[in-house]
């Protein structure tokens, strides 16, 4: 694969952040992918949610598998560690990682395929872990990269751009996660770059497993009438429920809103979620009644944007596991491995 550069003269006039870098500073290479991408437009969101966060990128790791999606880590955050693993492994992958680094900061980027076919069984015990890690889905509803199959989020009557009609059962990403108790939920079009950054960077912030599935508007497959991944679908059949605002510990509220219902949920480290409801009677941090919700909106073709579910109490993978506070990758090797003796008193716990 050709790698193309970006050249690292920056304007000196470019605005920079709390800890003195501009946007330029996180992203990574020149896309290869196809113009008009969603893909694209969701490495820009995550650029600008990063940036206005002022997170050093060498505190963060990024993830991948197999696809067209797991080519976006290339794309941003280019001074960030980075693993592209096989297809569907990635779940696993940042898990341990997160096991043995909880200091680090993880990003993981999948997609329908990546996630909900092969990778199915990693992304559902990572949820139930709940693994630190904001978990971006690029759905485009088709194999990208065989020449535009359906996937498994692909909804039942939409064609292909051969005009065949998909007759199976579509994996919702967001109804999954609810099911498996994911502590924060997301849904969102790779179009709407002012609804995606505010829950990129809640995501960012959770503490435990923050799903986003994206839908990605595949421009080569999956773009044309009859497709229920397309731009124009998606902007027409769009329900915002929600309108998520992320507030830093470290700034005033200064956001206002126009009458409705408004509340704020404070997450573990100080910072806020605001959520401002624009569906009537729709509370995103009742479970079960999202879950109902997101499938009655389904029964009348309507796509559910915003943040879905939101749990401010949330147990991660090191609280569950009782860890010990600094990162294993720290630990001394004596107490990593301290020897025969105590291994043989661990053991005999368990007989």
């Amino acid at each position: 694969m050709t790698y193309i550069a970006k050249p690292k003269v920056h304007h000196p006039a470019l605005q920079k952040n709390a800890v003195g870098l501009t946007r330029r500073d996180y992203e990574g290479a020149i896309t290869t992918l196809c113009a008009g991408c969603g893909h694209d437009s969701i490495t820009a969101a995550i650029v600008q949610a990063f940036w206005e966060l002022s997170i050093e990128p060498y505190k963060v790791a990024k993830l991948s598998g197999i696809g067209c999606s797991s080519k976006t880590p290339a794309y941003f955050l280019r001074e960030a560690h980075g693993f592209n693993g096989v297809h569907g492994r990635m779940p696993a992958l940042v898990a341990g990682a997160n096991a043995a680094n909880r200091d680090t900061l993880y990003i993981g980027i999948s997609g329908d395929g990546d996630s909900l076919s092969i990778g199915l069984g990693q992304l559902c015990h990572a949820i139930r872990r709940n693994v630190n890690v904001l978990y971006v889905l690029e759905n485009n509803g088709v194999y990208g990269l065989t020449k535009g199959q359906f996937s498994a989020s692909a909804d039942v009557g939409s064609t292909s751009k051969k005009g065949e009609a998909n007759t199976m059962t579509a994996i919702d990403g967001c109804l999954l996660a609810l099911t498996l108790g994911a502590t924060f939920v997301a849904r969102a079009f790779s179009g709407d770059k002012a609804q995606l950054v505010p829950i990129l960077k809640a995501g960012l912030t959770h503490k435990g497993f923050a799903f986003v599935d994206v839908i990605s508007p595949c421009v080569t497959f999956n773009d044309h009438e009859g497709s229920t991944k397309s731009y124009a679908y998606t902007r027409e059949k769009n329900v915002e429920v929600v309108q998520a605002d992320f507030v830093p510990p470290a700034h005033a509220i200064t956001t206002e809103y126009d009458a409705g219902a408004v509340r704020n949920v404070m997450l573990h480290d100080g910072s806020w979620v605001r959520l401002h409801k624009v569906t009537e009677d729709y509370d995103p941090t009742d479970r079960d009644r999202s879950y109902t919700f997101i499938r009655d909106s389904q029964k009348e073709g309507e796509i559910v944007t915003g943040l879905l579910y939101l749990s401010s109490d949330s147990t991660d993978l090191h609280e569950q596991s009782n860890t010990v506070t600094m990162p294993l990758v720290h630990v001394p090797y004596e107490d990593l491995c301290p020897g025969r003796e105590e291994l043989t008193k661990l053991q005999r716990r368990f007989r």
